[in-house]
């Protein structure tokens, strides 16, 4: 099961919090961090700084989450086939996967890969940070997430249709949960679709999709668009009730209808694509954008996928920019109508 990335409650961005003071102070505070860590992995690679010699994969949270389970996996497909020579995983957590963004921008060396996406820009926007992913460089999408419109096994909501009649109906009293940024953005857009106002709905925001399950099982919420890796187990085990999956089309071998198909046109995924420092030449990036292909190609990674219900979704460098750039507008656009 993939763990969700965690990230912090919202606020307004207007209003200045003892939290944006501690991620700043982190950020300072973590940068000794990854360059320790690279500084390791140098001493201890076969020679050199270059790519192949020694590479750092920088995880914008804790151990344990969504985030840290790709770049691990990552490294166990590159050691697997000595891809590198020496390749490490350093966890940088805070602020959304903020705090990364802001160390990696500063490395002055180019062996370092960050993972991030979605999750990083929902928070850049949703907490105002001062790092943006625009201040690293994108080298390639690898993979996106979906979610699962959720309920407890226990709900009167049989299908999608019933839950969005309750919403409709009274958007404050059917109460919402989610593991992240990501989750409530998932939320926004359905309200859309469904012609729900956000601004109305009550959004409880936990810590993980651990406890966003716990909150529906005991009561708290009575809905969720939780990751498809964290809901499904729940789902098999009969905790919990799906609904739909929020995808383009059906995933192959899941008994559940994707929105389009129930007439909503839902399909925000959580991509994870990575980064590198901004000092990355053209032609580092494109040696690292040859290993991430040939890592990304080895039977590991495929049988990763594969565990955590992950779709391939390549992207290369070029592409990648004008990608991030139109998902910013998206996403800001989705925040827009949570704050009304």
């Amino acid at each position: 099961m993939a763990p969700s990335e965690q990230e912090d409650p919202p606020r307004s961005p207007s209003t200045p919090t003892r939290r944006r003071a501690l991620s700043i102070g982190f950020g300072v505070l973590a940068v000794p961090v990854i360059g320790a860590a690279a500084y390791q992995s140098i001493r201890d690679g076969s020679s050199g700084t270059d790519v192949r010699s020694n590479l750092t994969l920088v995880a914008p949270a804790a151990a344990g989450g969504g985030w840290d389970a790709f770049q691990r996996e990552l490294q166990q497909a590159m050691r697997a086939h000595s891809l590198v020579g020496n390749v490490q995983v350093v966890n940088v957590p805070g602020a959304g996967g903020t705090i990364a963004i802001g160390n990696v921008a500063q490395q002055n060396r180019p062996n370092m890969l960050m993972v991030g996406g979605t999750g990083q820009i929902a928070a850049q926007i949703q907490f105002g940070t001062e790092s943006q992913i625009e201040d690293v460089t994108p080298i390639a999408r690898v993979v996106e997430e979906f979610a699962m419109i959720t309920v407890p096994a226990d709900s009167p909501h049989q299908d999608l249709d019933s839950l969005v009649e309750a919403w409709q109906e009274d958007p404050a009293h059917l109460a919402w949960t989610g593991g992240g940024s990501f989750d409530q953005l998932v939320m926004t857009d359905l309200a859309l679709a469904a012609g729900v106002d956000p601004g109305e709905t009550t959004y409880i925001p936990s810590d993980g999709g651990g406890e966003a399950i716990q909150a529906l099982l005991n009561g708290t919420a009575q809905a969720t668009a939780g990751g498809f890796a964290d809901m499904l187990p729940q789902v098999e085990a009969g905790r919990l009730r799906g609904l739909g999956i929020v995808a383009p089309e059906r995933l192959e071998g899941v008994d559940l209808p994707a929105l389009p198909e129930l007439g909503y046109d839902v399909t925000l995924t959580n991509w994870r694509a990575l980064f590198a420092p901004p000092i990355t030449t053209d032609e580092e990036i494109a040696e690292l954008e040859a290993l991430v292909e040939e890592a990304t190609a080895t039977p590991e990674w495929k049988d990763a996928v594969q565990r955590y219900s992950w779709r391939e979704v390549p992207l290369g460098h070029d592409e990648l920019v004008d990608y991030i750039e139109s998902e910013t507008e998206r996403i800001a656009a989705l925040f827009e109508e949570i704050r009304g």
